[in-house]
C-alpha cells in the first residue's frame, strides 16, 4: 500500500524539521516555498517579505537550547550566534537530510481548498492545482506585522520593526527624533542600536504594559542554559520562585528607569537584552509610558509627558495569518486559534498546524517536537481523541499554559517546551498510539506503509521507535 501524500506550507524551520521527520518514516511529501530559498524568518532579505531579521541581528537564545536534537549546532559558533550564521546552520541541516529535494521554490501555495471526502487541492503561485492526503501548515507568524491605532494623527514617518534592517534602510536614521513603541527583543535592539551618540539621534522608548529584562549572561555563562522547568514540581512553584529570583539576578525595571510591569516576571514574555540597562542608565534611551494620543509632530504620553518626533518604530508584534485558507474556514482572529496540543483543528483530520506557539525558550526544539508526533500521524500510529475530549484539553492547556499571562494577542500561543514536550512525549503520543491500535488508524493514513525497518531508522534520528510509541520511553 502506498503511503498518503502529504503537503507542507513553508520553509521555514517548522517545514523543515516535518519534512525531515516525515523522510524519516518513509512518507512521500512536497514542501510549497514562496520564496527562492529556505529559512523563512532566518533568510535575511527574503525576497517573499517574510523576514523580519535586520542586519545587526543576533539570536536571543544561546546555541545551547537552540539546537536540534538530531543535528548540533557547530561547536564553533558563539553562544548567540549571528542571523547569518542561523541561515548557515539551517542550510547544512536541509542539505544533511537531504530535504532540498523536496522543496518546489518560488511556488508558494495561493490556495487550499478541503475537498468533500477529505484531503485537499491546493493551487500554487505557478497556477497548478495539486490534490494531497495530508496538509501540514508551517507558514510561520512572524511576518504579518500588527500596528497599533492611537488616537489623533501623527505627521511624521512610520513603520514597522518587521521593515527595519540598519541605521540607512528603509530610511536614514541619522540626527532624527525617533520613538519606538513596544519592549520585545526587536524593540530593545533597535532602541540600541538607533540610540548609538554616533548616530545624533534623540531615542525614546514608549511601553504600554513595560517589561522585565533577563540578563543573556548569568555567572558567565548563557543564562538560558539554567532554564528547566520541570513537569514534576507545579508549574506555579516555578514561576513563583524565578518572580522571586529574577530582582535579584538582574533588577527591577525601574531601576532603569521604566515604567513598572503591569504585570509579574512570566506573565508576559521577558525581553532579553545586556545593553538596553546600559542605554537607559546612560541616558541614551528616554523611558516613556504608553502613548495616550498623536498631534501633528507630537505625541502625547499617558504619564501627561509629551516630545517631538520625526519617525515611530512600532516593534509591536505579527498577526497569525493564513492568506491560503478562506476567510469564514480558518482563520486566527486577534492571534486566537484554538489548536488541539497546539497542532489539530478539531473536526479537521487532514490538517495539522506546525510551529504556532510562542515557546520558551525557543522555537526550535518545539518544533523539532512536533515533528516526530506529524511523523507518527502521516502513518497512522496516532489517533486523535474525540472531538469533546479535544475541546476539553484545548481549554484545559489554554488555562495552563496562558492563564497567568497577560491578555494580549502576544499571549495566546504562549507556553513552554519543556512541560509541552514532556507531556507530549510521556502521555498524549502513548495515547495516540493506543486509540490507533484500537480504533485503527485515520481514514487517510495506510499504517502498512511504514515498516518497522523503517520506524525504526526515524527513532535513530530523532523520531519516536514503535516501544516508545506506547510506552513514551524516550529520554
Amino acid at each position: 500500500m502506498s503511503s498518503p501524500t502529504v503537503a507542507i506550507i513553508g520553509a521555514g524551520i517548522s517545514g523543515l524539521t516535518a519534512g525531515k521527520m516525515l523522510a524519516d518514516y518513509g512518507v512521500t511529501y512536497t514542501c510549497f516555498e514562496s520564496s527562492d530559498r529556505i529559512g523563512g524568518n532566518w533568510a535575511f532579505g527574503n525576497p517573499n517579505g517574510h523576514s523580519s531579521a535586520y542586519r545587526s541581528l543576533h539570536i536571543d537564545t544561546s546555541k545551547h537550547q537552540l539546537s536540534f536534537r538530531d543535528f548540533p549546532m557547530p561547536d564553533e559558533y558563539p553562544d548567540f550566534p549571528h542571523h547569518t550564521e542561523i541561515k548557515k546552520y539551517l542550510d547544512d541541516y536541509a542539505e544533511a537530510f537531504g530535504l532540498l529535494e523536496n522543496i518546489e521554490f518560488t511556488n508558494g501555495v495561493v490556495h487550499a481548498e478541503r475537498l468533500p471526502g477529505g484531503g485537499w487541492e491546493l493551487e500554487t503561485q505557478r497556477g497548478e492545482r495539486r490534490r494531497f492526503d495530508l496538509l501540514v501548515v508551517a507558514n510561520g507568524h512572524h511576518w504579518d506585522p500588527r500596528e497599533p491605532e492611537f488616537p489623533g494623527q501623527f505627521n511624521g514617518t512610520t513603520m514597522h520593526a518587521h521593515h527595519y534592517i540598519d541605521p540607512k534602510t528603509p530610511h536614514d536614521f541619522t540626527g532624527k527624533r525617533i520613538l519606538v513603541v513596544g519592549l520585545g527583543n526587536s524593540a530593545a535592539d533597535i532602541a540600541v542600536e538607533l540610540s548609538s551618540k554616533a548616530l545624533e539621534n534623540k531615542l525614546t522608548l514608549s511601553t504600554r504594559s513595560g517589561a522585565w529584562i533577563v540578563p543573556k549572561y548569568f555567572a558567565g555563562k548563557p543564562a538560558d542554559r539554567y532554564y528547566h522547568t520541570s513537569p514534576y514540581i507545579p508549574f506555579s512553584w516555578q514561576r513563583k520562585f524565578m518572580q522571586v529570583m529574577q530582582p535579584v539576578t538582574a533588577g527591577r525595571p525601574e531601576d532603569f528607569g521604566l515604567p513598572t510591569p503591569n504585570h509579574k516576571f512570566f506573565e508576559a514574555h521577558p525581553t532579553q537584552s545586556v545593553e538596553l540597562p546600559l542605554r537607559l542608565g546612560s541616558g541614551d534611551v528616554i523611558p516613556k509610558p504608553n502613548i495616550d494620543r498623536f498631534d501633528g509632530d507630537t505625541a502625547y504620553f499617558e504619564d501627561g509627558t509629551s516630545d517631538d518626533f520625526d519617525i515611530v518604530i512600532y516593534a509591536t508584534g505579527y498577526n497569525i495569518a493564513f492568506p491560503f485558507f478562506d476567510e469564514n474556514f480558518i482563520s486566527a482572529p486577534d492571534n486566537r486559534i484554538d489548536l488541539y496540543k497546539r497542532m489539530f483543528y478539531p473536526g479537521i483530520d487532514d490538517v495539522v498546524f506546525a510551529g504556532f506557539a510562542q515557546a520558551t525558550p525557543t522555537l526550535f526544539p518545539f518544533v523539532e517536537c512536533q515533528a516526530r508526533l506529524i511523523g507518527a500521524y502521516a502513518i497512522g500510529r496516532y489517533r486523535l481523541p474525540s472531538l469533546e475530549q479535544m475541546h476539553q484539553t484545548i481549554a484545559d492547556d489554554t488555562e495552563f499554559y496562558t492563564g497567568h499571562m497577560l491578555d494580549r494577542p502576544r499571549h495566546t500561543q504562549q507556553l513552554d517546551h519543556y512541560l509541552y514536550e514532556h507531556n507530549l512525549r510521556v502521555k498524549e503520543i502513548p495515547a495516540g498510539a493506543r486509540r490507533a491500535a484500537a480504533q485503527g488508524p485515520p481514514r487517510w493514513a495506510e499504517v502498512e506503509s511504514a515498516d518497522d525497518a523503517i520506524v525504526e531508522s526515524a527513532a535513530a534520528t530523532g523520531g519516536l521507535a514503535p516501544e516508545e510509541m506506547t510506552t513514551g520511553g524516550m529520554q
